[in-house]
């Protein structure tokens, strides 16, 4: 057994309390931009950064490129323009930890070659079947070393870019694998062969370890998942992540959420809110009373209502958590949400 050192134990410690979330927590934000297709709202990249810092948003969640692909990608200074448009103004890139996206850079065509959406002879052991819902989207074996060193590296250079944070997206991948076909349910907590831990387990690892080698590089770096509410139950997960962004909590395009399903996400959702994290809400409804809907949820729960479309090509309508009603889009833009009323 090697023995420890004292230095050896103090960068043991370091390592371990850059896990968690600010000492000094952020400006809360009282509205959000989420914009992955940024060539939607500008015709050229510079002209999407000028939108995006005059929009008024107080955190902004964008596609670490402008096309959403191999090129394009934002630099500093397009990172610092667009903070600079607002005091206290948080940027924050989008990484999807949870699938791989075949118009990365990482991504090789040989994978699958065929196209046929599941993994060829050349593929790595942690990439999964494609995800029929979102052509390009590859379910992954997120616990696997290899996959997180590919984030990993993309992550570096979302912190060399000068962004304030992270969005993680496919957080409840653990889903996918707790499906169990047989029962044709999921199964809560089910173990994963692979690790002997439980699937979610894997996925607060995978996240804190995020969390962790960010802050390393900058200590005051923002980790936001989205989605995964299940997760919000483990300690150490609530207390490693600065906010939480929701889709489709109130409703499901233009549909409502049942009730059972909004009662349950709302109990650990609040708990959020007590420990002073922002609740984001994401909604894609279009007919105005599904959207009153979202608006009078968010304002009884005191979260962050963004109204948007879903391929995120839009500044979308946010509603601020004052009551008050604000548009901040350019000129020919969506009004902002009207106030809520009791039906």
């Amino acid at each position: 057994m090697i023995p420890i050192t004292l230095t050896m134990a103090a960068a043991l410690v370091a390592a371990a309390g850059a896990v968690f979330s600010q000492e000094t927590a952020p400006v809360q934000p009282r509205s959000f931009a989420y914009v992955l297709q940024a060539e939607g709202i500008g015709t050229s990249q510079h002209e999407a950064v000028q939108l995006l810092a005059k929009c008024g948003r107080d955190w902004i969640v964008i596609d670490t490129s402008f096309d959403s692909g191999k090129t394009g990608k934002w630099t500093a200074d397009d990172i610092k323009a667009i903070r600079a448009g607002r005091p206290d103004r948080k940027v924050l890139a989008y990484l999807s930890i949870g699938e791989a996206e075949d118009y990365r850079s990482y991504f090789k065509r040989e994978w699958d070659a065929d196209r046929n959406g599941r993994p060829d002879a050349k593929a790595p052991p942690w990439l999964y079947d494609e995800n029929p819902d979102w052509k390009g989207n590859y379910k992954v074996r997120y616990w696997h070393e290899a996959w997180q060193n590919v984030i990993l590296k993309r992550l570096d250079e979302i912190v060399q870019a000068d962004f304030d944070g992270v969005y993680l997206d496919i957080v409840d991948a653990f889903e996918y694998f707790e499906y169990d076909s047989a029962q044709k349910d999921l199964i809560d907590r089910r173990p994963n062969p692979d690790t002997g831990k439980t699937y979610r387990e894997d996925m607060i690892a995978w996240v804190r370890r995020i969390a962790t080698h960010a802050r390393q590089q900058r200590r005051n770096f923002l980790v936001v998942p989205q989605n995964g509410i299940q997760l919000l139950e483990n300690a150490a997960y609530m207390t490693t992540i600065d906010a939480i962004g929701v889709e489709d909590l109130f409703t499901n395009g233009n549909r409502l959420r049942k009730h059972e399903y909004t009662i349950y996400n709302l109990g650990a959702l609040n708990r959020t809110i007590s420990n002073r994290k922002p609740v984001l809400v994401i909604e894609y409804g279009t007919k105005p009373s599904i959207v009153q809907r979202s608006v009078k949820g968010a304002e009884e729960n005191g979260f962050v209502l963004l109204v948007t479309d879903r391929e995120l090509k839009t500044l979308g309508q946010c509603r601020i958590s004052n009551g008050e009603s604000k548009s901040t889009e350019p000129a020919g833009a969506r009004d902002g949400i009207p106030a809520a009323r009791d039906p």
